[in-house]
């Protein structure tokens, strides 16, 4: 219907005469100038002349919104796609293993990466109305520390809740936001003044807060836990700092005081998160191991076909090489600690593959020294029997050999679908905040 009405109207234009063209553009011209004219007309509006008496301009919200910004940039120039978990770690996004191994930095610098432009957009949209009206009202250090108190500690949820996850986004921050301005409307009911929210205030607020909330609702973008901690810490913070909004802008001092418990609170509960297991580095070794092992079996194995190598050679680079690699991948597994539940099953596949393939390796060792000495032995003999009794035993300890190598392919089989189900070793998925 658009389409067709633009065709009509570019027809009309079409066949119109030149008078007629000029009297819609004079038309045109004078309306849009009406506009331009109505929108710039400074209306008297009590709450917003209070807001910039106040604090005459905001530096925080558009910092925030400049550095999401500039940050998203650069990533876009970067190597990786926005929303591989590889790229947001390296970027600085929340990961339980990176986090809580020392670098605890990433509470703070994940509210900074976005895994897409439409999460950074609906993200910027929730933010930019109601955080230049708090920041006025507040002050710009009050309402910056809301904002990262509530970022940390909706990171600090997502470490615990979805500790193989890769969690980045402002969303947890923007939810504080609103949980203060739910606080500073309570303290305006009980204690009215000139920068009370007035209720025009609320609808112009409501477009782009409806949007913020219905995108986090709908995609799921953040654990429900992680938003709603965000939404309390804000509010909370709010009811200890806008006290007195309806004056004057919160004191340092205050926010300084307000601070302490927050502190307190966050690295209580960051101190049983400490030292999270990151298993992807020891599935790595012993998918590395595999191969490299395997390799170096391969060709020696070749070098027997061809009668450069013994048998028992071939069994001595399994007793001396192969399975004392497998014992130290053996070891370094059953030495992780505080494994995420989501990676408690492979690293149980990835015992499981070392176990089953250290004994395919035993009956492979074995099977060989059985096939490479049956012939000296019986040849060896004093009573030197007859070739007919060396070729019957000889067949005898061969099947015998032989039995031994179809075990351990069998166990080999079994310990490389082990090995299928590990090679995935790499953080689940994103989340968005």
């Amino acid at each position: 219907m658009i389409l067709f009405l633009l065709l009509l109207l570019g027809f009309a234009y079409y066949v119109m005469k030149p008078e007629e063209r000029s009297r819609l553009h004079r038309a045109v011209l004078a309306g849009a100038w009406q506009v331009k004219a109505e929108a710039s007309r400074s209306r008297p509006y009590p709450f917003r002349d209070a807001l910039h008496e106040r604090t005459r301009r905001a530096f925080v919200t558009p910092t925030l919104v400049a550095l999401n910004l500039t940050i998203f940039v650069f990533m876009l120039a970067g190597a990786g796609a926005l929303d591989d978990p590889a790229t947001l770690v390296s970027w600085g996004g929340n990961f339980a293993p990176r986090t809580t191994n020392g670098e605890w930095w990433r509470l703070v610098t994940a509210m900074f990466v976005h895994s897409g432009m439409f999460h950074l957009l609906i993200n910027i949209a929730g933010l930019v109305q109601v955080g230049l009206i708090l920041e006025r009202l507040l002050g710009r250090v009050a309402f910056a520390a809301v904002y990262v108190t509530a970022g940390v500690f909706a990171s600090l949820v997502s470490l615990s809740t979805h500790p193989v996850s890769v969690t980045c986004g402002a969303s947890g921050a923007i939810f504080g936001i609103y949980g203060l301005l739910i606080a500073v409307s309570i303290w305006g009911i009980f204690r009215p003044s000139t920068v009370t929210l007035p209720l025009k205030a609320f609808k112009r607020l409501g477009p782009a807060a409806a949007v913020f909330i219905l995108y986090n609702v709908a995609t799921d973008s953040l654990p429900a836990g992680a938003e709603l901690v965000g939404f309390v810490a804000g509010f909370l913070c709010g009811l200890g700092l806008a006290i007195n909004v309806g004056d004057r802008t919160t004191p340092a001092r205050w926010v300084a005081a307000a601070m302490v418990p927050a502190v307190a609170i966050a690295v209580a509960l960051a101190i049983p998160l400490r030292g999270i297991a990151d298993v992807r580095p020891e599935i790595e070794r012993v998918v590395a191991v595999e191969s490299r092992t395997a390799g170096a079996y391969q060709t020696a194995l070749d070098r027997f076909k061809s009668g450069r190598m013994t048998a028992e050679a071939l069994a001595q680079l399994i007793d001396r090489t192969i399975m004392p690699e497998l014992q130290a991948a053996d070891i370094r597994l059953k030495a992780l600690e505080k494994v995420p539940p989501e990676h408690r099953p492979l690293v149980a596949d990835a015992e499981e593959f070392v176990r089953l393939r250290s004994e395919s390796w035993r009956l492979r060792s074995e099977g060989l020294r059985k096939t490479g000495g049956v012939l000296r032995r019986e040849i060896g003999r004093k009573d030197r029997p007859s070739n007919e009794t060396v070729r019957s035993r000889a067949e005898a300890q061969h099947r015998a050999s032989m039995l031994t190598l179809g075990k351990a392919e069998g166990t080999e089989r079994a310990s490389l679908e082990a090995l299928q189900r590990i090679k995935p070793a790499s953080p689940s998925g994103t989340g968005q905040r």
